[in-house]
């Protein structure tokens, strides 16, 4: 149990410094696109965004969350990590908006985002997006050969 507890709590702070690498790639460039380049904050937050979640992807997934058990499964890894992005990038934006709206800079709004998605990534990606254990991926039995009366003789898996 202590070296279980042990093992998260190690995960969790590899977990929050790659978080902090993702943030402050995404900060900056956020801060450079939409203060000193005048792009829109939709333009600005896509490209932050991008450039943050690739950084991110590469330091969870080959590091915080590295396991024996996700090779095999780099397509199934890398959908469920777009997809939980894509949501990520929708609430991000709504967030950033609606904190504009009462006045709150995203400049200073992306702190408050970053809190929330602490902890909701934290438990997406540790139980859905890079799970200790992945099913194995078996194909369907296919027919590669049919007897005369009609039904497959030989399957192939």
């Amino acid at each position: 149990m202590v070296r279980t507890k042990s093992k998260l709590i190690v995960q969790f702070i590899e977990y929050l410094i790659s978080g902090g690498a993702y943030f402050w790639v995404g900060y900056l460039i956020l801060d450079f696109l939409y203060y000193k380049s005048h792009w829109s904050l939709w333009w600005a937050t896509i490209v932050s965004n991008v450039i943050g979640w690739t950084v991110n992807f590469i330091l969870q997934r080959y590091w915080v969350f590295s396991n024996q058990n996700l090779k095999g499964h780099k397509t199934e890894v890398t959908t469920r990590y777009a997809a939980i992005t894509l949501v990520d990038f929708v609430l991000n934006y709504e967030i950033l908006n609606m904190l504009n709206k009462f006045g709150i800079t995203p400049a200073i709004g992306q702190f408050f985002s970053a809190g929330f998605f602490t902890i909701w990534n934290y438990l997406w990606y540790r139980f859905w997006v890079f799970p200790e254990k992945l099913k194995k991926i078996t194909p369907h039995a296919r027919p590669i050969a049919h007897r005369p009366h009609g039904h497959g003789a030989y399957y192939k898996v």
